[in-house]
């Protein structure tokens, strides 16, 4: 008797299977959900970039991954926990650099995946990195683990280190060579000196109130306040400080600043009527932790919510650290008679050109405080410029809501970078993270601690929480960006770059 019996009349037809591209062994099935419930995960072609195939990859179930490639640039016996110990350290350069979760985990499987280890699960956290490897079914995983103790920003590492990921998925770098590559990379001195991140700091607070109406002389003065805060806080941090005490103490000189350009500008000829709220407004936008809130709304996006509270988390204590160091010095300035007037920073600038300039000039200035690579600095910068533009003409030109405004620049911010790190095959965090830096909630951070101080505790919820709005739809914003460039970008590298790249020894 046959185990196979003939469907029934007028029973539904099971829809038919057919294998899918880019998996091997096993049955596999066409883009549908199959009835178990588990959607299937088609594979980029070969070619396509590295970040794209591992996203995909690491989202197959260990039984389910093709097999590595043989050879390439794995050694014939090569040592597991060198493989697993380079790949925890590679993941460690690029979590503390402020890469999102998912990019890590990606990162780690590829440099995994590339020496030959199929059945690896990499674990990102905030402060822990894991990565479990099962030789077979039937034997013992092997996991290892590291912490990620100190975090710096250094945008030139980081490409860095996704230049010597790509080479890794790609077969052209042995394991020892990675070993050197590392070590290098780690060696390397930040591009910028602690002066020159001082000049830049003074210079963003300076372009920033130039975006809130601001005059030359108030360029000056929030520039100075800046430049005494970063110091302070180098200073702090010499001696151990936590970051919480950095920002409160940053965030006091461009305070003081206004109080004092508030009670004493003219005694200065010429400076009747400057925009004293514009020096801390300025200042501000120095400090507000725009990086560690765009990666938490990544994480969280993209389903890193552990990870994702972590880093919201940071930017609520970095927040309330500057909240504490504004709020203490506004109190004492209003105490003292300082008449600070949210009006004189929202009026209406007549040289819309004027603010192009200075988005770009702080967007230039935010590029060195993330120890941008040199190239990156022109496209990061023409980027804000673009994204200041948008925004100008959708809210300042149009009357367009604020909230809706940001979201658009920040998206096209977002889409900006990513085709630019596609081209270069680099993280998309340079070309981003400093362009949004003139669509940061300065002005209503501000708003809302002044209305705090003045006890009005109405307004100050209206701002504030327009500021967490802003804060959100620029996260948003420049993930959708991202999506959908990614969506859109389908099609693999042109393979002359290969053989190129090749050719110069890497």
């Amino acid at each position: 008797m046959s185990g196979e019996q003939d469907a029934a009349p007028g029973a539904p037809q099971e829809p038919e299977r057919r294998p899918t591209a880019g998996q091997s062994g096993g049955p596999a099935y066409s883009a549908f959900t199959p009835p178990e419930g588990i959607p299937v995960v088609v594979l980029p072609p070969e070619g396509a970039l590295w970040q794209d195939r591992m996203r995909a990859m690491i989202r197959l179930p260990a039984t389910e991954r093709p097999a590595p490639a043989p050879g390439g640039g794995a050694a014939p016996t090569v040592s597991l926990p060198r493989v697993l110990d380079l790949t925890l350290r590679i993941g460690e350069l690029l979590l503390a650099g402020g890469e999102g979760a998912e990019d890590v985990e990606a990162a780690m499987f590829g440099v995994a995946f590339a020496y030959g280890l199929a059945r690896v699960e990499p674990t990102v956290t905030f402060t822990l990195l894991g990565i479990s490897h099962q030789p077979a079914l039937t034997e013992p995983p092997v996991t290892m683990s590291r912490t990620v103790r100190r975090r710096g920003t250094d945008y030139t590492r980081l490409a860095a280190v996704f230049h010597l990921v790509d080479g890794i998925t790609a077969h052209e770098v042995t394991l020892e060579d990675a070993y050197r590559r590392l070590a290098d990379i780690r060696r390397n001195r930040h591009p910028y000196g602690s002066w020159v991140l001082t000049g830049a700091s003074g210079l963003l607070a300076g372009a920033a109130s130039m975006l809130v109406g601001g005059s030359p002389i108030i360029f000056v003065a929030a520039g100075l306040a800046a430049m005494l805060g970063d110091r302070l806080a180098w200073l702090l941090a010499g001696r151990g400080l936590p970051e919480f005490y950095q920002f409160a103490a940053a965030a006091m000189p461009a305070a003081t600043m206004g109080v004092l350009v508030d009670r004493y500008a003219h005694w200065i000829p010429g400076a009747s009527g400057v925009q004293s709220s514009a020096v801390i407004t300025g200042g501000l936008f120095a400090l507000l932790p725009g990086r560690a809130l765009v990666a938490a709304v990544q994480d969280g996006l993209t389903g890193f919510y552990i990870t994702a509270s972590a880093r919201l988390l940071e930017v609520i204590y970095l927040v309330v650290g500057i909240v504490v160091g504004v709020t203490l010095v506004l109190y004492a300035g209003v105490t003292l008679g300082a008449d600070l007037n949210p009006g004189q920073a929202l009026r209406a600038y007549d040289h819309p050109w004027v603010q192009v300039l200075a988005a770009m000039l702080l967007t230039l200035a935010f590029a060195v405080l993330l120890q941008c690579e040199r190239g990156v600095l022109v496209l990061a910068t023409v980027n804000g410029g673009i994204a200041w533009t948008v925004f100008g003409v959708l809210h300042q030109q149009a009357g367009g809501n604020q909230v809706a405004a940001t979201a658009a620049a920040a998206g096209l911010v977002g889409l900006f970078g990513q085709l630019m790190a596609r081209y270069r095959y680099v993280s998309v965090l340079p070309y981003v993270t400093a362009a949004i830096g003139p669509l940061l909630p300065g002005s209503a951070t501000y708003f809302g601690l002044l209305a705090l101080t003045q006890h009005h505790p109405d307004q100050a919820l209206t701002q504030l929480t327009k500021a967490a709005a802003l804060a959100l739809a620029l996260a948003i914003g420049v993930n959708l960006g991202n999506e959908i460039a990614r969506l859109a970008l389908r099609t693999p590298p042109p393979t002359p770059r290969r053989a190129a790249k090749r050719t110069r020894g890497f």
